[in-house]
């Protein structure tokens, strides 16, 4: 049994103004400009806690031979070009047909890339697989939990299958779950009939974490149905709101073994529950002022506020300045801020030295979003390669490159700089250039949610921050012109019907 794999994974943010170009894809891919496929990304791969290492662990359980052609993957920014999406597309589509017959595909995707001409870059992606090897094929695609699912990709795929957490510590388990579905159905031991079901709902990443309520009951639901005789796999796509397309939203999909009637209730089931938790999922936010007094008010313990409004992970230049400038103001000790993208003044730092005091101009540089630029003396403690394996539960064993790393010291507060912009997910992303986190009081991170999996065990208590910017937790802050209307809570009268969009694999 052969089985194919490879994809394309960008989350986009269309309220961005900086462009997500193929050069971009070549740096983050870490795959060369050319993208190597197979041994390279096996061994890039085997083991860790990405989606293309459990499809590796479930080929060597279901004993078939996986063939990784093409995995490529940007930092969240704005709209992909077209040369960018065409020029990767067709690098994965030669392959597949250069490697010959093969008996089923897997899909490593995102669900929430748009492209110059495609709102729906993934369901475009897979039409362009399907039309070369024909609806015989099976294809089982995994998508991340903020996917906006379409209508398309749920036609053109035999089962899709979602991350079931947020942060997304569930990776390589979703991996292996579509690998072995994808085995069964080659061997013919199952017939999938998946039912999607799209909610009028808008939902922001605060409360989307699974680590919270009220989506930790939720899920657990989800967990209970696939245990329900019939059902093969089910997912709640939370969506990805900072993206101005028609489609953009909850969504959830069921997947049983040849019932219709079952797919689609187990769906309308699922879509309802999302439905009457939608009041919930309204987020409560903290100004940076606010954190700074509590952090004084009770200063033993680590407190975290989460800048999620210039999270990179969601498309944000991750150099916003509002809370440094807040806790400058304040001459707050003992507080960290980070990891900033920088990388004029990571160059200035480096060629000055560790021990020298510099004029810095720190931040605010892409954008007026975030922040203006915080000119000020800094003295640099400690400079680093930017190199670091991720320890934590959402990127174990997988290589991270932050470029080269500057840590500057304002007065009594720590400012962690960088070349590239990432977000800041994995304690080991302060380590490597010495700062200890837990010896902080308080953590300014470039981060939504996803830093809860490794930062949340150590700290006190973690805020929400009301700051401005693209990836800022408040709809008022958007202005959407292609959405389908009426969406809740943009409308508050939404009214919701579950209707179905139900793909019956065809006999081979």
């Amino acid at each position: 049994m052969i089985i194919a794999s490879g994809g394309i994974q960008h989350e986009t943010n269309t309220f961005s103004h900086v462009p997500t170009t193929l050069a971009d894809f070549q740096r983050d891919s870490q795959c060369g400009p050319n993208f190597e496929g197979g041994d390279f990304l096996r061994k890039m791969y085997t083991g860790t806690a990405k989606i293309h290492g459990g499809y590796i662990a479930g080929a060597e359980e279901a004993k078939f031979d996986l063939r990784p052609l093409f995995c490529a993957h940007a930092q969240p920014a704005g709209v992909v070009t077209k040369d960018a999406f065409d020029t990767m597309t067709d690098l994965f589509l030669d392959r597949l047909k250069k490697l010959g017959p093969v008996d089923g595909i897997l899909l490593d995707l995102h669900g929430a890339m748009v492209t110059e001409g495609f709102e729906d870059a993934e369901g475009e992606f897979t039409r362009r697989v399907r039309d070369q090897v024909g609806t015989q094929i099976p294809i089982v695609m995994t998508l991340d939990y903020h996917a906006n699912i379409t209508a398309q990709m749920a036609k053109l795929a035999n089962v899709i299958i979602g991350y079931d957490t947020y942060p997304h510590v569930d990776m390589a388990e979703r991996g292996r779950e579509a690998a072995l579905l994808l085995a069964r159905i080659v061997k013919g031991e199952i017939t999938p009939c998946m039912s999607y079901c799209q909610v009028p709902l808008l939902t922001l990443p605060p409360m989307q974490c699974t680590l919270r309520e009220p989506m930790k009951t939720l899920i657990g639901h989800v967990h209970e149905l696939e245990s329900r005789p019939g059902v093969l796999t089910a997912t709640v796509a939370m969506g990805f709101p900072y993206c101005d397309i028609r489609d953009v939203g909850v969504s959830v999909l069921v997947t049983t073994d040849n019932d219709r009637e079952q797919s689609e209730r187990f769906a309308g089931e699922l879509a309802h529950r999302l439905w009457d938790l939608r009041d919930a999922l309204d987020p409560q936010l903290t100004t940076i002022e606010e954190a700074i007094r509590i952090s004084r008010s009770q200063p033993d313990g680590l407190i975290v506020f989460a800048d999620g409004s210039d999270n990179p992970g969601g498309g944000a230049p991750c150099d916003g300045t509002v809370a440094l400038r807040a806790l400058m103001d304040a001459k707050f000790d003992g507080a960290i801020v980070g990891v900033m993208a920088d990388p004029e003044t990571v160059a200035q730092a480096h060629q000055a030295g560790i021990g020298a005091t510099i004029k810095a101009r720190i931040g605010g540089k892409t954008d007026d979003r975030h922040g203006s630029p915080v000119e000020t003396e800094a003295y640099i403690k400690t400079l680093g390669d930017g190199n670091y394996i991720y320890q934590g539960d959402m990127m174990r064993g997988v290589q991270g490159d932050l470029g080269r790393m500057a840590v500057l010291l304002v007065d009594d507060v720590t400012i962690v700089l960088s070349e590239n912009r990432r977000q800041l997910l994995d304690a080991e992303m302060l380590r490597c250039v010495g700062v200890m986190p837990e010896r902080y009081r308080l953590l300014v991170v470039k981060s939504a949610v996803h830093f809860r999996a490794d930062f949340g065990p150590i700290a006190s208590a973690i805020y929400d921050a009301d700051t401005p910017g693209i990836h800022r937790p408040d709809f008022s802050n958007y202005d959407y012109r292609r959405l389908r209307r009426p969406v809740y809570p943009l409308e508050r009268t939404t009214e919701f019907s579950p209707q179905y969009t139900t793909n019956e694999s065809p006999s081979r």
